[in-house]
């Protein structure tokens, strides 16, 4: 970057203005001047050679540590300041006990104080997870991030949703919904267990089309993993993905929005089923002999055995089947009862 070279190049000839006062004091003035400048001008110079090398390594730098800072858990900040504290208490505690000793300074005091913190910011560190309370949880927010609820993950019909491209944006597990997949996986009952295997295998299917983020939040104040779902879901501002309706209708309260397959599905369940009449206007001759074909409202084909003989007349007829096709929905259907008897007599 343009500023940084040009910061790494001003440092150089401070430097060398710096050395050349230092050889100006033990020289006449002409030549101490002349060497100044000359020391200047090398050390903005080398300044200039230095300095791709120097942005390199300073980018790496900045690299690492943005990425040490990211990695950082609110678990193991608190946990290292609680640490400091204990540290800071503890030294001026010994500073007040030792102040009669002889020896000891302010350069003693330094010392302790810097070994009281390395042990205790370390020692709390390490047992970061003791110190959950403390810490203030931080969600990442994501438009269009979508949580996954355990049911609608051992439902697995989230995979077939997936494939077909209707389900965007980012989606999450959080740690606690893992957890209780584990849990259910190793229990005794042969039925949860085999639910929790089931759970586990279809978030492999779903690793393997999308990533998915594991996130890392918890409150143990919370009592069930549906108010923790909707806790989650407030903070980071996403979607819950779920077959719960006990659950579904809770977070609509709280104003958080559902996703909720099974309504899906009961929306995209055909209209039409077996046993229903229809009355349709049979507008030509299908592929097989005495086969009449109409059109409901909205373009569906239906095809009426023995029905011909009604072209351009309104008909009723009893839905036999109903097939999705890859060019759209086909309903087959026969003659009602009254409307065949009626065209007989």
């Amino acid at each position: 970057m343009l500023a940084l070279r040009l910061l790494i190049t001003l440092m150089g000839l401070l430097l060398g203005l710096v050395a050349g006062r230092g050889l100006a004091s033990v020289q006449p003035g002409d030549l101490g001047t002349v060497n100044t400048l000359s020391l200047m001008l090398a050390g903005m110079l080398t300044a200039l050679l230095l300095a791709p090398r120097l942005e390199s390594a300073g980018q790496r730098a900045a690299t690492r540590f943005l990425r040490w800072y990211r990695g950082l858990s609110p678990r193991a900040v608190a946990a290292a300041t609680f640490g400091l504290i204990v540290a800071l208490l503890v030294s001026v505690l010994l500073s007040s006990l030792l102040r009669t000793v002889p020896f000891y300074t302010w350069v003693w005091n330094v010392v302790v104080t810097a070994a009281l913190g390395v042990f205790f910011v370390s020692f709390a560190v390490r047992n970061a997870e003791s110190f959950g309370l403390l810490a203030f949880p931080q969600v990442r927010r994501k438009p269009g991030s979508k949580l996954l609820d355990s049911n609608v993950i051992i439902d697995g019909r989230i995979v077939d949703l997936l494939r077909a491209g209707f389900l965007d944006g980012e989606l999450i597990v959080p740690a606690f919904i893992l957890r209780e997949l584990q849990i259910l996986s190793d229990h005794h009952d042969a039925q949860k267990r085999t639910r929790g295997k089931r759970g586990l295998t279809v978030l492999e299917d779903l690793r393997s089309l999308r990533s998915l983020r594991i996130e890392d939040w918890d409150d143990p104040a919370l009592p069930t993993t549906d108010d923790k779902l909707i806790r989650l879901a407030r903070e980071s501002g996403a979607r819950i993905v779920t077959n719960d309706g006990n659950l579904g209708k809770i977070a609509r309260l709280h104003g958080v929005e559902i996703l909720s397959i099974h309504e899906a599905a009961v929306a995209l369940k055909p209209q039409v089923q077996a046993g229903d009449q229809l009355t349709v206007t049979i507008s030509k001759g299908g592929q097989q002999k005495n086969q009449g074909v109409g059109y409901l409202e909205d373009g569906t084909m239906v095809v009426v055995e023995d029905a011909i003989r009604f072209r351009g007349k309104p008909t009723r007829v009893v839905v036999v089947n109903n097939v999705q096709t890859n060019v759209g929905r086909m309903i087959f259907a026969k003659l009602d009862g009254e409307e065949g008897a009626a065209e007989t007599g």
